[in-house]
């Protein structure tokens, strides 16, 4: 099974505040701007092997990182930038999610996420079985800060998830298990309609909509089939430090690819080589809610994970190893920035150089 990554990353200036990076996508065709001026996205093409990807990832980064240098700029890992981040969007698609939801889109702008991209082989399985796999965002927490303060081990998540009202919030959680392939595009097609509805209710016209949005893309969801990749991309954890993604990433794929020949299902089949059994929908939630919360810290999280195929204590969460206070003030933020930023250099730096010990992971 191929798969492909998609990372964002904030950029700061030499004190640690964010600043605009669109002039870093212009040096490689695989960063691409974000729609805010402090985020852009590094993506890789789809591999077969890790090996591979990682010497893809390592290389547009080594671009992206020296083109920030020369700006004045440095790359951030975090989930969220810290402290509040409230910058206009800078393109059209931007500015009409600005119209149509107003404030409810802070949290959008103050989240960093990861995208992995999963070859679509048996979408109604992947997308079940992706779903059942969200605890996995502990894996690669990044940040418990949200708007300066600790809250959460992942707060992009539970920022992005709880922090809006239903009209937003209903194209950002995680939705529940699906029959078929019809059933989750009738889905995505009500969705849609019901984001019409609202940007109709606060002055944006359908035909302005669908000029700039198809219903898939509205969806910001923690799981999307994406038909014309065609992937299933699995949108749940923290943007982090790049050899943890990759190896989440490849962790998810060796799971994943057994949809192939085993079936998925809440249903118990005992001791079935053939079936990967997944919690009830309402189990689930609960513990994707502990991960959010939590972390890796949970008996539960690690335990479930364990089940499902994973191996938690090979896994560091960046959000483990920011220690701060409970509430920041904007120059520990910057301060943090800066080294999570150094971090970021190290492991690219190594990020394909498999000779050499694996050094403590140092605390920011």
């Amino acid at each position: 099974m191929k798969l492909g990554i998609e990372m964002e990353f904030w950029t700061v200036d030499e004190q640690g505040k964010l600043a605009d990076g669109r002039a870093l996508p212009e040096e490689h065709e695989q960063i691409a701007p974000e729609f805010i001026a402090p985020l852009v996205e590094v993506r890789t093409s789809p591999h077969e092997t890790e090996d591979s990807l990682r010497r893809e990832l390592q290389s547009v980064l080594q671009t992206a990182l020296t083109a920030a240098r020369s700006e004045g700029l440095h790359l951030v890992p975090l989930g969220t930038p810290l402290t509040s981040a409230a910058p206009d969007a800078t393109c059209d698609r931007g500015r009409l999610f600005e119209d149509i939801y107003g404030g409810q889109i802070t949290s959008a702008k103050n989240c960093a996420g990861t995208h992995v991209h999963f070859e679509k082989t048996e979408p109604v399985r992947q997308l079940n079985l992706l779903t059942a796999l969200d605890p996995a965002l502990a894996l690669v927490n990044s940040s418990p800060y949200y708007l300066g303060e600790r809250r959460q081990q992942s707060s992009r998540a539970h920022a992005y998830r709880q922090q809006s009202n239903d009209e937003f919030a209903r194209y950002c959680g995680l939705w529940s298990y699906t029959d078929s392939v019809s059933e989750w595009n009738d889905r995505v097609e009500t969705a849609f309609e019901l984001f019409k509805d609202v940007a109709a209710s606060n002055g944006v016209e359908a035909d302005t909509v669908e000029a700039h949005f198809c219903p898939e893309d509205t969806m910001l969801n923690p799981v999307r089939l994406r038909e014309a990749t065609p992937t299933v991309e699995w949108r749940a954890p923290d943007t982090a430090l790049p050899s943890e993604t990759v190896q989440l990433a490849f962790d998810m794929g060796r799971i994943v690819e057994q949809t192939a020949t085993k079936s998925v299902g809440v249903e118990r089949d005992g001791n079935d080589p053939n079936h990967i059994e997944i919690p009830s929908f309402g189990d689930l939630r609960d513990l994707s809610d502990t991960a959010i919360s939590q972390g890796l810290g949970s008996v539960a999280v690690r335990e479930y994970l364990s089940e499902m195929g994973f191996d938690p204590s090979t896994y560091d969460p960046l959000a483990d190893r920011l220690i701060g206070p409970d509430v920041l003030s904007t120059a520990e933020a910057r301060q943090m920035r800066l080294l999570a930023a150094q971090l970021l250099r190290d492991d690219v730096a190594t990020l394909v150089d498999d000779d050499d010990p694996v050094a403590a992971k140092p605390a920011v």
